[in-house]
């Protein structure tokens, strides 16, 4: 575990916080490094390996003394040898903040601790820069920014990046509408990608791993087929396993490596391997579980998967024919028009054109 993480939840506030929240070129730390700096002076972590520390050690002191947070930009020192600089010719932005109360940071360092998903979001510019808000798993909110219609849309927002499981930066409006980029927010997020389990290697399977690699899954193609299950035909996957869908899904299972918000989506078309492995996967409590066919595929499929003794209400959480109505054939097209359909089941949306909607694009919706 981060040693900052581990030394914020017995550190006596206040302290100071330097993170870095963006590099360019060559940096020596990426985003979401740390130093802590507590009221003597003593540090903990490092934001640049060296180059930097210094000042950065410097400003925190003066902000414990009372000065206010502060972004502050390093780059390669090319027109004076004594000034702060990096050597590697890259360049971060460093937030330094003084704590005075650290319990969102220690939600968000137990939870890391706890290897549960979790995301931070620090405040860069704008009135006000330094505040933090903690959105944990089961989507609470803890801190904010003490103004209700920025902490409504960064919390709705930071809980969306949450579930893509990587770290983004935000902007919103002074006045805290999504419209507007004068106030940035790094949203650093501690957790795995969310999972995509493609069972089956047909030619949307590929266009499946393709797209979902892109959307931010971490990809699994699962087949026993172990002629059609390389990485030469799925070279987006992160991991290719030659193995019965329905016998690797439920070792998954067991070693808790699948989570509700797990994707399988089955696309072999054939019985033998399809329905073994729905029937393990729908009583489940996955995130989205979807299967290909024709409406009559689906039909008697279902009739089979209650034959083979499961509940109807598990059957209800299968969505078959998997995909929103975008018209499309090809592989691709099919693809995207699954993944679709996965990205409004996750964020609630309905799937409609936006065009035929009313009120506000993004609904701030409560996830939790």
């Amino acid at each position: 575990m981060d040693p900052v993480l581990t030394a914020l939840q017995t550190t006596e506030a206040p302290f100071a916080l330097a993170t870095v929240v963006s590099t360019w070129s060559s940096a020596p730390r990426g985003v979401g490094a740390r130093m802590l700096v507590r009221a003597d002076g003593s540090t903990v972590g490092s934001v640049s390996g060296g180059c930097v520390e210094g000042d950065v050690h410097a400003l925190a002191l003066r902000l414990l003394a009372g000065e206010p947070a502060s972004l502050q930009r390093y780059g390669v020192s090319d027109g004076d040898a004594f000034a702060v600089g990096l050597m590697c010719g890259g360049t971060i932005e460093v937030l330094v903040q003084r704590i005075e109360g650290p319990e969102p940071l220690r939600a968000f360092a137990a939870a890391v601790a706890v290897h549960e998903p979790v995301a931070l979001a620090s405040v860069l510019t704008g009135e006000h820069v330094g505040a933090q808000l903690v959105v944990t798993a089961d989507g609470s909110v803890l801190g904010g920014t003490g103004f209700e219609r920025l902490d409504t849309s960064l919390a709705a927002d930071a809980r969306s990046v949450l579930a893509t499981g990587r770290t983004t930066e935000l902007s919103f409006g002074s006045d805290g509408s999504r419209q507007g980029v004068e106030v940035r927010v790094l949203v650093d997020v501690a957790a795995p990608p969310p999972r995509l389990i493609v069972a089956g290697v047909t030619d949307f399977a590929v266009a499946i791993a393709e797209l979902g690699s892109y959307l931010g899954f971490r990809v699994t193609v699962c087949d026993a087929r172990s002629t059609f299950a390389t990485t030469e035909r799925f070279p987006h996957a992160d991991e290719i396993v030659v193995d019965w869908p329905h016998r690797y899904l439920a070792a998954e299972i067991d070693a808790g490596a699948v989570d509700r918000r797990t994707v399988l989506l089955v696309c072999s078309h054939d019985p033998k391997f399809d329905e073994p492995v729905l029937e393990v996967a729908l009583p489940a409590g996955l995130g989205f579980v979807g299967a290909m066919g024709s409406r009559r595929t689906h039909e008697q499929r279902l009739e089979r998967l209650r034959q083979r003794g499961l509940a109807e209400e598990a059957l209800r959480t299968l969505r078959s024919p998997v995909g929103l109505d975008l018209g499309g054939r090809s592989p691709r097209e099919s693809a995207m028009s699954i993944l679709a359909e996965v990205v409004a089941v996750a964020g609630g949306g309905s799937g409609q054109p936006l065009s035929e909607l009313s009120g506000p694009l993004h609904e701030d919706r409560d996830d939790g």
